[in-house]
């Protein structure tokens, strides 16, 4: 189900996935150029749903309004934290997105209060262009983070570093290829970073 979120910069569209019991809330944000039908937003969320977390994969409010150039980074971090506000309920709140996105949950990661930070695919550098690093972004989360990242990425490999989890997958800045790896990594990460205690499952009704 999806419904639209007010922004101070017109409004948001939050796409849902909920699951009974949730443990917590992973807010998840698209691409600069791409919408949250990405494969690796869809494979995060099939694992995290996997993992009793529930998702929102956030629109930002100029693609809702039919743009394909992004809006400034101001702009999207504060669409973005206006939004991860409205949807926040009782549950601990994870943020992440993949790429472009992966930057803005960065950048909000203080101003969320999300207790962790998953990058797919995070953007180092543009292509070819090294010394045009956007580590610092990575560097300045003070929770957990785990960034998935293809082998093969034209942007950029980020290192290692106290509190991040780098995951190396075949394949390039696309994510589409070993999936099931991704899965895994997220599912790992995502019970260390929101407790290994997973809701009770009810599917085989009582004892």
């Amino acid at each position: 189900m999806s419904r639209e979120v007010d922004t101070p910069h017109g409004p948001a569209r939050v796409h849902e996935h909920p699951v009974d019991d949730a443990r917590a809330l992973l807010v998840l944000g698209h691409g600069a150029g791409g919408g949250v039908t990405a494969p690796d937003l869809v494979t995060a969320t099939q694992a995290a749903n996997a993992a009793g977390i529930g998702v929102a994969l956030v629109e930002q409010p100029y693609r809702v309004a039919g743009r394909r150039s992004a809006a400034p980074a101001h702009q999207l971090d504060a669409a973005w934290t206006a939004v991860v506000d409205a949807i926040r309920g009782d549950a601990p709140v994870l943020c992440g997105g993949r790429s472009a996105g992966a930057r803005v949950a960065c950048r909000t990661a203080e101003a969320t209060g999300a207790i962790g930070i998953l990058c797919l695919a995070f953007p180092v550098h543009p292509p070819g262009r090294p010394e045009k690093t956007r580590l610092a972004e990575l560097d300045a989360v003070a929770v957990p983070v785990l960034v998935v990242q293809g082998g093969r990425d034209p942007f950029g490999m980020p290192p290692e570093a106290p509190g991040r989890t780098v995951a190396v997958v075949d394949g390039d800045h696309g994510l589409k290829k070993d999936r099931a790896l991704i899965a895994a990594a997220i599912s790992d990460w995502l019970d260390r970073t929101a407790g290994a205690t997973r809701p009770p499952d009810r599917s085989a009704g009582p004892a």
